[in-house]
């Protein structure tokens, strides 16, 4: 039996079920934000054991996404305590599981870390933009002079909820006028890097021992030049080289997991930049535009194959 660890707007989730559903694979959904109406107990007496949504022996776990459910509680200190106990009993339900995770909780909440992600790059032999993270505004200054186009771009979150209605923070490039009101502000930490002439881009996505590469033509079009999330296009496969390839599975085993969604630029001169690794990235779409059978490397992996 799998568990899928989700919430109920999760599309890639569905996409998953609804093939497990047609090879007659049997699961369980956890929508986290259900967990109040959800039966789950550990107990420990003679022995550890646990029931999760009627299931006391998972072969696999599948972590996607949690979250939490709405309460609507006053005043705030208590419904802020009421989630921090949720949270951590979920935490505890990451710790005591011990069948195989795709992947670990833990190991993906340390991957998100784009400072540790380029670091570990690094070592593996990817080539990295020159970058900066800091909130000196001398050093800033000093990476400008040094790196004459330039990007921002956040380190952890990219979407917002402005007034209940989501908003993303893309990449932007970083011209004079930006570089002469950053001098006349206090810096929030963000990551500053060089700004990677590109051919093209790449995601790779990593599902056990089998890479999947595609490509998207971002600088067929002015909107996404610089970052290719502002306006859907589509993607087509790509080959890539084995050196490439070795080093995506390389920095996914280094990093504990089984699942990785790596972007890449090759530049007109044929020269793979990393730029970073999603532990839980998307990946339906690629699937729908390319034919490449992501899903039925997913599945095989949960099964253990």
């Amino acid at each position: 039996m799998i568990l899928i660890i989700t919430h109920k707007l999760d599309f890639t989730a569905d996409f998953i079920i609804n093939k497990l559903n047609e090879k007659h694979i049997p699961y369980k959904r956890f929508n986290c934000e259900e967990i109040l109406e959800s039966t789950i107990t550990f107990e420990l007496c003679e022995n550890f054991t646990y029931n999760i949504l009627g299931e006391t022996n998972y072969s696999s776990v599948w972590f996607r996404r949690i979250k939490l459910p709405e309460i609507d509680l006053s005043p705030v200190w208590h419904k802020q305590y009421i989630l921090s106990e949720i949270d951590s009993f979920l935490h505890n339900i990451f710790s005591v599981l011990t069948c195989p995770w795709i992947s670990e909780p833990y190991n993906v909440y340390k991957a998100e870390n784009k400072i540790f992600q380029l670091k570990i790059a690094q070592f593996i032999g990817f080539k990295i933009p020159n970058t900066i993270v800091t909130t000196e505004k001398g050093k800033v200054s000093n990476f400008f002079v040094h790196n004459k186009k330039t990007i921002i771009k956040p380190i952890s979150r990219t979407r917002i909820n402005n007034k209940n209605i989501p908003e993303f923070i893309f990449t932007n490039s970083i011209d004079s006028d930006h570089q002469s009101i950053l001098k006349n502000h206090d810096l929030t930490p963000c990551i500053f890097q060089e700004e990677i002439e590109k051919d093209l881009e790449l995601r790779v996505t990593v599902v056990g021992d089998k890479v999947f590469a595609a490509q998207i033509k971002s600088q067929d079009d002015e909107e996404t030049k610089i970052d290719w999330r502002r306006k859907k296009m589509r993607f087509t496969k790509f080959e890539l080289p084995n050196e490439i390839s070795t080093k995506c599975l390389a920095i996914v085993k280094y990093l504990n997991l089984n699942f990785g969604a790596i972007d890449l630029i090759l530049s007109p001169s044929g020269e793979y930049t990393f730029l970073e690794i999603n532990p839980n990235g998307q990946w339906v779409w690629i699937e729908n535009d390319t034919g490449l059978k992501i899903s039925d490397a997913l599945i095989n992996l949960l099964q253990c194959k």
